[in-house]
């Protein structure tokens, strides 16, 4: 059964509960009725049921993207799609995004690089936009990314949240920009020239002489015929998330599941939720 965003919540509403079990355990008589321990089971109790609301809405809503827009279907783990949509209202809460798309693109490098293992969702209209080819970078492993840095020159892909930027033509021709969000993960990417450009080893044709893709300098590689739609639908300021194996040590603030909430029942995503 696929692991829902409500565990958090369990966590929450256990900690709201906790002034609740202590006056409990006080006195063997019953005290529940004194105005004081009433107004403090009353307020516990509002707050539980708005946390439980909130991360109702917020799986509802995870779930009717997930859903609509097929990505089951296209392979794609719910656990890593939940993680990327609550990183992703992480960054909108801190001003990182534009306010003009809503696209939300993900790389599971527990994937190997032979499967299609990149995702871009337009979450407004819950539909999948594209679903290809990545390569991860040479210093990362061969088939399957295993080794990940944050360090120059280390040819390695590396983990995190990231958010678009502008364009330039380099030696790969049209490439974009992305700003690593993860101190020590990815905070160097634009230092070492972390970029999102196409590359002919990233092919079918390829995966069929080779067994694997090609693979960059930590760069997350696309097919040359597919990079000038995608750049074009993802650059300025829209969420990348690069997920890896689940060995692999990786902690964010952007995972953080209350904030995330916060920022959602702030916002006007919980209509669409309940629509859904």
């Amino acid at each position: 059964m696929k692991n829902r965003i409500l565990r958090g919540a369990t966590y929450i509403i256990l900690a709201l509960s906790i002034p609740a079990i202590g006056w409990g355990l006080k006195s063997d008589n019953d005290i529940s009725n004194h105005p004081e321990i009433k107004k403090e089971i009353s307020q516990s109790t509002v707050k539980e049921e708005k946390v439980i609301s909130a991360a109702s809405l917020f799986d509802q809503y995870i779930s009717g993207i997930y859903t609509a827009a097929g990505l089951a279907d296209a392979s794609l783990d719910y656990a890593v799609f939940a993680k990327a949509i609550t990183g992703y209202y992480n960054l909108k809460d801190a001003g990182r995004l534009s306010k003009e798309k809503q696209i939300l693109s993900i790389v599971d490098f527990n994937k190997p690089s032979s499967e299609k293992r990149m995702w871009i969702i337009d979450l407004d209209a819950k539909k999948l936009l594209f679903n290809t080819l990545v390569a991860h970078g040479r210093g990362s492993g061969d088939n399957y990314a295993t080794k990940f840095s944050n360090i120059p020159e280390s040819n390695q892909s590396s983990l995190g949240f990231y958010v678009t930027a502008n364009t330039y033509h380099g030696k790969h021709g049209l490439s974009l920009k992305i700003n690593g969000m993860d101190q020590s993960y990815n905070s160097n990417a634009l230092n070492r020239a972390v970029v999102i450009h196409g590359a002919s080893y990233v092919s079918d044709d390829f995966v069929k002489q080779n067994g694997r893709l090609g693979r960059s300098l930590g760069c997350p590689a696309l097919p040359e015929e597919l990079t000038p739609q995608i750049i074009s639908t993802i650059k300025n300021q829209t969420t990348l998330f690069i997920h890896g194996p689940v060995k692999v040590e990786y902690a964010s603030d952007y995972l953080n599941l209350e904030s995330a909430l916060n920022k959602f029942i702030s916002s006007d995503q919980q209509i669409l939720a309940a629509g859904a």
